[in-house]
């Protein structure tokens, strides 16, 4: 009598976003596991489940410590939501627009801006803060554009310096799409993280006539999912952070074991015919027939750069990290603009003593969620840290927290300087898509693919919580193409 076949199983390495909704689709999605289901095992570094997300109780409001929205347009949330059974907790966006400080002053964004690129002169009229040399750049776009060949992949900066001018790129531009992603436009690859600019720049002629052609875009790679219809932007009623409470508890009730504060020591393989694979920690050793590995990139490389040189590169991705200060005051302290969600700085915005200011952004929380609002009080955070300012770092909470307070007296014209708050660090949290991103990644999934293993996370597809979903849910569509050959 034949042996009967062992049972697959899967490791998962990393239980961020990514590698939750990669057990989800592994163990079913909407329908539920089978008996042809493997057995899924999640192991996690830390105590925490959610990578960068998270959510703490503050001012009798539950507040995200991460990411406080995510894109309505991309579908893969909203149908996660839905398969969890969470749907009624989607909230849509209460409010849009936002502010711009240039020149010591608050001149709200005008539309007609794609992700900071004005697609007509016209639109930067209300930008009083603006010179008269970067309105003449921008009318030069539209009228005489200046020529500029896009060869391979290049950095978004190349491309707007090129058509718009220095100041448009570093004063409009980047503020938007280099606060996205925590770092700096003439690092970060347009192909991977602006895919429409290459669209447009690749058109000749004009950059804002093209842009304007293409209509609204949305960052990350080009392979993104398709818009979906719906708000712009949703949150969830108990937080962002809750997502990931969600789908933990359901896995875990299909029957996916999740280990917390476990870190992976090895990634090794075996000798086993059935199984290729042995995932090493302090005390156990876990036999698998394929691997989803949906750590940060650099882990990572650490943990399979011995297999393959291809993996190993993906040490290269370095990461930005970020720091949120929040605070709550009563509404009638709080001198805030009339107008919209919140307010972008631009880098190198003059301080004291020759500092720059170290507030990037500021979000109105209780405007975006009509779950925040209340009569008598707000609640907002301002956003610090980049990839070049880590400044933040070497400073305590309560020293971090004057210093916010105090550059947010000077972008309102006042501010309290006591008041309740908090302060979530995310050291390393934003991975940088430098140029040449997309070859290394296609590179470390193809020599992944090669090993049965998938790669999952915000290194590779995009840094939202929509494309952090959909990487987890692809790597596990991977890995069962790995078990059904």
């Amino acid at each position: 009598m034949p042996s009967p076949v062992p049972r697959n199983s899967v490791v998962i390495v990393g239980a961020g976003i990514s590698g939750l909704s990669a057990a989800w689709e592994l163990s079913g999605g909407a329908n539920g596991p089978t008996d042809a289901t493997p057995r899924i095992e999640i192991i996690e570094a830390s105590e925490h489940v959610g990578g960068l997300t998270g959510t703490r109780e503050f001012a009798e409001r539950t507040v995200d410590l991460g990411a406080d929205g995510f894109l309505g347009r991309r579908p893969e949330v909203v149908t996660l939501a839905r398969e969890l059974g969470i749907e009624n907790q989607l909230e849509a966006i209460n409010a849009s627009g936002a502010s711009l400080f240039l020149r010591g002053k608050l001149y709200e964004l005008p539309t007609g801006l794609i992700l900071g690129v004005p697609t007509s002169p016209k639109s930067l009229r209300s930008l009083r803060g603006l010179s008269w040399r970067a309105r003449r750049a921008a009318r030069r776009d539209y009228y005489l554009p200046r020529k500029f060949k896009v060869n391979g992949d290049v950095s978004i900066g190349a491309i707007v310096r090129a058509k718009l001018g220095e100041e448009l790129a570093l004063q409009v531009i980047e503020p938007m799409i280099g606060g996205i992603q925590a770092g700096r436009i003439d690092d970060l690859s347009a192909q991977s993280v602006f895919p429409a600019l290459v669209t447009a720049a690749k058109s000749g002629g004009s950059l804002m006539r093209a842009m304007a052609k293409l209509g609204a875009a949305q960052p990350g790679p080009s392979n993104a999912a398709p818009k979906s219809q719906g708000a712009m932007f949703y949150s969830l009623q108990s937080g962002v952070g809750s997502l990931a409470t969600a789908l933990a508890e359901q896995l875990e009730s299909r029957g996916v074991v999740l280990r917390r504060s476990t870190p992976v020591t090895a990634l090794r393989r075996s000798v086993d015919e059935h199984y290729p694979w042995e995932v090493d920690t302090a005390s156990t050793t876990t036999r698998a027939n394929a691997l989803i590995v949906a750590t940060p990139a650099v882990v990572t490389g650490q943990l399979l750069g011995s297999h393959d040189a291809r993996l190993k590169a993906l040490l290269q991705i370095d990461s930005a990290g970020a720091v949120m200060v929040c605070f709550h005051v009563p509404r009638n302290e709080a001198n805030l603009p009339s107008h919209g969600t919140g307010v972008l700085v631009p880098l190198a915005t003059p301080w004291h003593d020759g500092e720059s200011m170290m507030i990037t952004a500021v979000t109105f929380l209780d405007r975006k969620w009509p779950r925040l609002m209340r009569d008598d009080d707000c609640v907002l955070r301002a956003h610090v840290g980049r990839i070049d300012d880590i400044r933040w770092e070497g400073m305590s909470d309560a020293d971090l927290t004057t210093r916010v307070a105090k550059e947010l007296a000077t972008l309102f014209g006042s501010w309290p300087l006591e008041s309740d708050s908090f302060v979530a660090r995310w050291p390393n949290g934003l991975p940088q898509y430098r140029v040449g991103h997309e070859e290394l990644v296609r590179n470390a999934k193809d020599a992944a693919g090669k090993l049965r293993i998938a790669l999952a996370g915000n290194a590779y597809d995009g840094v939202g919580i929509p494309a952090s979903v959909g990487s987890g849910r692809k790597a596990a569509q991977h890995v069962k193409t790995f078990l059904d050959a």
